[in-house]
């Protein structure tokens, strides 16, 4: 079973946008880091980099005052890229699932030149295999 990282939020009033609701761009920061606590449990954290985030999109406002949570967890492992997926729901409304997207880190060199790290991962649950199949499924768009 894949491990599963969380992490939570309190959304306070300098997180919100000119609609009192969570800016996006703070919301993305929170999302990637989010994604990095998971590479970074299977790779050397000095050597990873994000390269890309797909799917990004806020399904519901998020207001001052609620929790959210971020949960990541390594869901591919190429060569030398690494994707996680990310599920951020809203505590305060019954877990509501606000977004929810991959990202792609790559793991690089003292030269900053791609490297490969020699993560495997192995899937056990229906839901591992389909966010693993969804994974394989962005290198392709």
């Amino acid at each position: 079973m894949l491990k599963i990282f969380k992490t939570h939020r309190l959304v306070k009033s300098e997180d919100l946008n000119h609609h009192g609701t969570l800016f996006a761009g703070r919301c993305a920061e929170w999302f990637v880091e989010a994604g990095f606590i998971a590479a970074s449990s299977l790779i050397n954290p000095k050597n990873i980099v994000c390269f890309k985030i797909h799917g990004f999109v806020l399904n519901a406002p998020v207001k001052a005052g609620q929790t959210i949570c971020y949960e990541s967890k390594a869901v591919h492992a190429g060569k030398t890229s690494l994707v996680t997926s990310v599920k951020l729901t809203n505590l305060s409304t019954n877990a509501e699932i606000i977004s929810d997207g991959f990202i792609t880190f790559v793991n690089v060199n003292e030269n900053s030149q791609p490297a490969p790290h020699g993560v495997e991962l192995k899937f056990e649950t229906e839901e591992e295999i389909r966010l693993h199949n969804l994974a394989m499924d962005l290198k392709h768009k």
